[in-house]
């Protein structure tokens, strides 16, 4: 059996060769033929810019995401704030980062005027993917079958559940297993753990400071509180690198900033940047997580990792499935237990620390899990680039070929 119809005889060949090879195959991958590469749209929050140049947890994630997809061949458009930074097609959705534009009291209406912005360009794109919660879901229902949506966020806030109780059905990503647990039935697609650029935070084989590391913000769930305490208990210096939120603010004065102030070995340091941060984490003999909240994530944690800084964090939240105990750091139940392990922490080895977040939590990893499970979102099954050959016909049927799955063959046994 040969396929004809092909006018171009080199791709007749082509195609001929591999049916010869497939005539007990169900399906063949029309991406072997290198068809198109995806166009993705990333919706990040306009809080910050992406990447932040500051604190900026899910605009930080949206960046190396964006980043990498293009990397990887991918025509990418992002909407985000127009002082982003990118090599995708940027569209601003805002002069710059809402947090640092004081004269913005209210964050909402930009991010409606966003939607209108996605949802005008929509056609375009084989994925829409968002990143600010539930905003969008009203406007993007005739899309359901193209769009990701990550929830960043923490879900066991009451208000949520009658919220994604009424919508089921758009496809839904969490940043780790146990962010999941509250929430009522929805539509998960998987599990997808954040990434950073390999090369982003240099390792550090030993680090030149003799001092525990508090980096995020300063407010109750982030424990800044309890790092004073273990580090007092365990007699280090600790460092403490993070915002202050106006909602923050009392809890700076009344608490944290007094407790600065009786600790003699506890410094100050503020916001930092990205460049700040590589020596800041790298210098530090360990980082201190000490949440009380359940962290959906916690992106400093392999940001310490990629230096080679071990992690002492409380097991609340995704703790557990981003440390690895006793390899990459501690994961411990109580501030006694902090303080052993802050006195341990050298016996882990930095280097084997580098290469569980080689292993576990590069931004390629991560886009490749992304681009993975926009594979599952029905619009993208429909145009999956499969021939199917039925056992018995010597017709062959070519849907609409779609570049994005890798080559394969299944046997049809």
């Amino acid at each position: 059996m040969v396929l004809k119809g092909l006018r171009r005889p080199a791709v007749a060949k082509a195609w001929n060769h591999r049916l010869r090879h497939a005539l007990n195959m169900q399906f063949i991958n029309l991406s072997v033929f290198g068809v198109k590469t995806m166009k993705i749209a990333q919706i990040a929050p306009l809080a910050e810019s992406c990447p932040p140049r500051l604190y900026g947890g899910t605009e930080r994630i949206v960046s190396y995401l964006t980043e990498e997809l293009v990397r990887q061949g991918h025509q990418v458009t992002l909407f985000a704030s127009g002082d982003s930074i990118t090599s995708a097609e940027l569209v601003p959705c805002s002069k710059m980062a809402l947090r640092l534009d004081h004269s913005v009291k209210d964050m909402t209406p930009h991010h409606v005027v966003m939607l209108d912005q996605v949802a005008r360009r929509a056609d375009e794109f084989d994925v829409l993917h968002f990143h600010i919660d539930h905003l969008h879901y009203p406007l993007m229902r005739p899309y359901f079958d193209r769009i990701v949506t990550t929830l960043h966020g923490r879900l066991d806030l009451p208000d949520l559940m009658p919220f994604y109780s009424a919508f089921p059905e758009p496809p839904v990503v969490s940043i780790s297993d146990a962010q999941r647990s509250p929430m009522p039935p929805v539509n998960w697609l998987g599990t997808i753990l954040h990434g950073l650029p390999a090369d982003l935070l240099p390792f550090r084989k030993d680090s030149s400071g003799d001092y525990l590391a508090f980096l995020g913000r300063i407010s109750p769930e982030k424990g800044p509180d309890r790092a004073i305490e273990i580090a007092a208990q365990a007699g280090l210096s600790l460092k403490i690198a993070a915002k202050i939120d106006d909602a923050d603010q009392r809890y700076w004065e009344q608490i944290i900033a007094p407790m600065i102030a009786a600790h003699p070995n506890v410094e100050f340091i503020g916001e930092i940047n990205e460049f700040q941060k590589a020596d800041f984490l790298g210098n530090a003999r360990a980082l201190l997580f000490p949440i009380c909240w359940p962290e959906p994530f916690g992106l400093v944690m392999i940001e310490a990792m990629a230096c080679g800084t071990p992690v002492i964090a409380l097991a609340h939240g995704s703790v557990p499935e981003v440390i690895d105990h006793g390899q990459s750091g501690f994961v411990v139940n109580s501030i006694d237990e902090a303080v052993a392990a802050a006195r341990s922490v050298g016996m882990l080895e930095r280097q084997a620390i580098r290469k569980r977040f080689e292993h576990r939590f590069t931004a390629e990893q991560m886009a490749r899990n992304y681009l993975a499970a926009y594979h599952r979102l029905p619009a993208l099954r429909q145009r999956q680039s499969l021939i199917a050959i039925p056992a018995n016909k010597g017709a062959i049927r070519m849907p609409m070929a779609y570049a994005g799955v890798e080559a394969s063959a299944a046997s049809a046994g």
